[in-house]
């Protein structure tokens, strides 16, 4: 091979190289772009998810965007035994507040790190006299015509929380019936109600603990809108 033939196989070669490489960044960028831009969608995807869960809790004349706006993290104000929760201090809990400026509700964030799979999400709302208004399961990854009958599009069995409180069923009743308690288990499935079970009654506890804190916090936002 000529001195010519290799510098022109050499060229070719460093110029192959440079155009994968030019490839490879720019693919790379490509894929990065995507993966933000599908990141900011699906974050924005929960919000929304979010806010139609939040409202579904409550009486009509109650807006999302206040209802968000008025988030605040459960670390800005002095709770105890944030560990009822199961969440981290990072996570928000909204002030459901009527339009002559009432506090209607407490809505917290719960995690039941008991369910059959992994954590089930949730939000539980509880009005000023310590009762559960309503209860939504917000993430799960619970067996799909099993556990799955927790999600309010698939049975009304979640509602079975509406108007309970730490008194109503006594505290030996916070269980599944399969356990001698007063809540209805699934067919197929008792882990999953077990575990939302347990993580309801420990947003009452929490609560109970914590109702003067909170409704303070409420008070100032009020006094600050």
């Amino acid at each position: 091979m000529t001195d010519t033939a290799q510098i022109t196989l050499g060229e070719a070669i460093r110029k192959s190289a440079i155009g994968l490489a030019i490839f490879a960044f720019f693919t790379a960028g490509i894929i990065a772009i995507t993966q933000s831009l599908t990141a900011l969608q699906i974050s924005e995807n929960e919000k929304n998810f979010e806010a139609r869960q939040l409202l579904s809790l409550l009486p009509e004349g109650f807006e999302a965007e206040q209802l968000l706006e008025g988030a605040r993290p459960l670390s800005s104000v002095e709770v105890q035994q944030l560990e009822l929760l199961a969440v981290d201090a990072s996570e928000p809990f909204f002030i459901a507040e009527n339009p002559a400026g009432e506090v209607e509700a407490i809505i917290l964030p719960v995690n039941a790190p008991e369910g059959y799979t992994e954590s089930i999400r949730l939000i539980v709302g509880i009005n000023t006299n310590g009762e559960v208004i309503g209860a939504r399961v917000t993430k799960h990854k619970e067996t799909p015509g099993l556990g799955d009958q927790v999600e309010i599009t698939k049975s009304n069995w979640i509602l079975g929380f509406n108007g309970k409180s730490l008194a109503n069923p006594e505290a030996g009743q916070w269980q599944v019936k399969k356990d001698g308690g007063d809540f209805d288990q699934m067919t197929g499935a008792t882990i999953t109600p077990r575990a939302i079970v347990k993580a309801v009654k420990q947003a009452l506890e929490f609560y109970q603990l914590n109702q003067t804190i909170l409704l303070n916090a409420a008070q100032n936002q009020g006094a600050n809108s």
